[in-house]
């Protein structure tokens, strides 16, 4: 192989067409972007079609074996290519993309294309024009891309051998994603069932097997005493308290707990029209029953306030589904009364106002991360009234129960969706005995712990599959002496 640049192999090179939003209808022509661009492929999905005459489909049309390389994208996305296919349906492409013809004679398409692919990211990332987050590169500069050159068989079977190396490859990284899919699909199947009462013996069934009866919270306490007094031992079985029982101590609890405004009122039975049946022992219950609800603070860069210092806040984009994603925390001014009515306090449940229709009501638990963390008025936080009731037992059967119900009861604008305070309060929350809580969350972490250990696995070894195709590559043009000095 020999050193040589991009320059030397093309035919011609063009800046794709551009036209106002107007001229992208549906009975128009596919107009690939930046985004059908991906690791080498052309990915042909979110297509966006485009009116043109037939002039312009003539200057701005693909054929098999053209390059289309982005000019203008991010940092590390500039310098993206794919060769496009015979398949190819007639197509244009877009201003933000270079379409380069190659010189049939000298050079095979797919041996350039696997080239940039195997560098040209990082050589365009070091030689793009910044602009605005933005970076570009010119003609030019493309034509400058160093590339080792070989005859048309090497050509040939170099490209064979890199395509048998990727098919391995990809039918590796098509099994890992099928065991991430079963995965997801087993993790949701143990939050079901367990939110279901299906996950772990219930309470009743364990004090039925065991002898016990139902008693009320006093009555324990009293069965308790009287088994020390005949002599009992403190291990005996004893009796068990239901789900409902659990649910009137709890609203007792809160009766006398009570100092918000006004006169305490009593929070309204749930509407149980079209909820499953729960097992045996367990309660319905509002989420108001069980909790205290709070919207977050406005973002509002105009607030004054002499107390106002800055914390971290909470965004939508911070509660995810099952967990929260701290890795961009942002901060807000906040007066002293904001910030004490808010602090996020260990076991809170946040669930989102909405957003995007998936976004309705997912969420998870603080636990205390980061000290005087606030939450944005686009966040609800549900602080339970009682430590008889575990929070995630609650978040899990918000994720997976709540995402119908949120979606159901949610307002819907022309590009938002979104729940209030009234229909969270409402939000209908099933409620086992406390010692089968303690249950069902242990073993619901138990099987999650297992699932995490082997998605990590995974993610290693997908990991591994994209540094083996760079290394395929790297073997491919940039092994020998020339091909060290073209690097």
């Amino acid at each position: 192989m020999w050193q040589a640049t991009l320059g030397d192999v093309i035919a011609s090179m063009k800046n794709g067409i551009y036209k106002p939003a107007s001229e992208y209808a549906e009975d128009g022509i596919p107009c690939l972007r930046m985004y059908n661009i991906d690791a080498g492929q052309l990915v042909w999905r979110d297509i966006k079609r485009m009116r043109v005459s037939d002039d312009e489909l003539a200057e701005f049309g693909l054929r098999e074996g053209d390059l289309l390389v982005n000019r203008v994208n991010s940092r590390e996305l500039v310098g993206k290519s794919t060769c496009i296919p015979a398949s190819i349906e007639p197509s244009v492409f877009e201003s933000k993309n270079i379409r380069v013809r190659l010189d049939d004679g000298k050079v095979l398409p797919k041996f350039i294309n696997y080239q940039l692919l195997a560098r040209g990211s990082r050589h365009f990332a070091n030689n793009a024009q910044q602009v605005v987050g933005m970076a570009s590169i010119s003609q030019k500069q493309l034509a400058s891309f160093p590339i080792v050159l070989a005859n048309l068989d090497d050509q040939h079977r170099i490209v064979a051998e890199i395509e048998k190396q990727f098919s391995r490859l990809d039918q590796a990284v098509a099994s890992l994603r099928h065991v991430k899919a079963q995965l997801k699909r087993y993790k949701a199947s143990v939050l079901k069932a367990a939110v279901e009462g299906r996950l772990v013996e219930t309470e009743a069934a364990r004090a039925r097997r065991e002898g016990r009866g139902i008693e009320t919270g006093a009555e324990l306490a009293a069965q308790a005493s009287a088994n020390a007094a005949r002599g009992r031992k403190p291990g005996a079985a004893l009796p068990y308290e239901t789900g409902e029982q659990l649910l009137q101590r709890i609203l007792d609890t809160r009766r006398s707990q009570w100092n918000g405004k006004g006169k305490y009122k009593e929070p309204a039975a749930p509407d149980t029209a079209g909820l499953p049946e729960l097992p045996e022992g367990w309660a319905w219950a509002r989420l108001e029953s069980i909790a205290a609800l709070k919207g977050g603070i406005t973002v509002d860069s105009k607030r004054e306030d002499p107390t106002a210092r800055a914390v971290p806040y909470l965004r939508v984009a911070n509660v995810q589904r099952g967990y929260l994603d701290l890795s961009e925390v942002k901060t807000i001014n906040a007066p002293d009364l904001d910030i004490e009515e808010l602090r996020l306090q260990r076991g809170d449940i946040l669930f989102n106002e909405g957003g995007d229709r998936d976004k309705l009501g997912r969420g998870w638990i603080w636990e205390g991360q980061l000290p005087n963390c606030i939450h944005q008025n686009h966040v609800f936080r549900a602080r339970l009234v009682s430590p008889d009731i575990l929070p995630k037992l609650v978040s899990w059967w918000g994720n997976s129960f709540g995402k119908d119900y949120f979606q159901r009861e949610g307002k819907q604008t022309t590009n938002l969706a979104s729940i209030n305070l009234t229909k969270l309060r409402g939000f209908p929350v099933p409620l086992p005995p406390l010692s089968e809580q303690h249950r069902i969350v242990a073993e619901v972490d138990r099987r999650l712990s297992i699932v995490r250990e082997v998605e990590a696995e995974v993610d290693a070894n997908l990991k591994r599959a994209q540094t083996l195709r760079q290394a395929v590559l790297t073997r491919a043009f940039f092994s020998g002496p020339v091909a060290q000095e073209a690097v």
